[in-house]
């Protein structure tokens, strides 16, 4: 009987928690958590996340989302372990054609350096997440653009509803070298696309606001890159760049 196992009797009896935050404060807040702690999720925390998850909205409401949700059972284990191996190789493509280690990533104080630190650890311990899920999309027609609509806000809820209890989770594609795999050591059936790699745990350090790039730079009226007068970021916003350099080393 695993941890969770044992503690589901008495979730049912049990309201959902109350949340920390605000949802304006979590949402701007809910950052991508890639270090936890040992401590277990407890199954009335997952139960309230995953709920908050599939009250999300999909085309139609056919509520084709599915989610495998792996804590501390022997499948759990080996599909840890599995993940962990295809981050190792995700995570090495991604440094070396971002160039993590070179230019400024050469300074151990600089962002870039600190980040590549963060995804090293992150998959360097992989197979120790307390929560390991996978979002899953039951298709009813062939694959087209909008199906992520289907499956990707829910997916965002279950983060913000983590974050709302005082958890954080990272998504991630982590599981794509190792799908077939975990397909048959978790019995998906074909027709159901794996949407995704969503780890979950108590963070080792702080929540705090997320960076982007400033409001006016995303938000247009009228025409394209036209951005309206209301387009301005709160007091105290600080913003970063979009994503890792391409192509170059700097």
């Amino acid at each position: 009987m695993t941890q969770s196992d044992a503690e589901s009797p008495f979730v049912a009896d049990t309201p959902l928690p109350t949340s920390t935050v605000g949802m304006l404060e979590g949402i701007t807040t809910t950052r991508t958590i890639r270090r936890y702690t040992s401590d277990p999720v407890p199954a009335e925390a997952l139960r309230a996340m995953l709920f908050a998850a599939t009250r999300a909205p999909s085309g139609s409401n056919r509520q084709p989302f599915r989610f495998i949700v792996l804590t501390d059972g022997p499948k759990a284990v080996e599909a840890k372990k599995l993940v962990a191996k295809g981050a190792q190789q995700v995570w090495g493509a991604k440094k070396e054609f971002d160039g993590y280690t070179s230019g400024s990533g050469a300074d151990k104080l600089s962002p870039k350096a600190r980040v590549a630190r963060t995804m090293q650890h992150y998959v360097d311990h992989f197979d120790e997440v307390p929560v390991l899920v996978f979002p899953c999309l039951v298709r009813y027609r062939d694959p087209n653009p909008m199906e992520g609509a289907s499956i990707y806000p829910a997916c965002q809820n279950l983060l913000l509803a983590a974050r709302a209890l005082g958890y954080g989770g990272a998504f991630t594609g982590m599981h794509y070298h190792v799908e077939a795999e975990l397909r048959e050591l978790l019995g998906i059936p074909d027709g159901v696309f794996m949407a995704g790699t969503i780890t979950i745990g108590k963070p080792t350090g702080h929540q705090g606001a997320v960076r982007r790039r400033p409001l006016a730079e995303l938000v247009f009226t009228e025409q394209w890159e036209h951005a309206p007068e209301w387009a301005v970021d709160p007091p105290g916003t600080q913003h970063t760049q979009a994503g890792p350099p391409k192509g170059s080393p700097t």
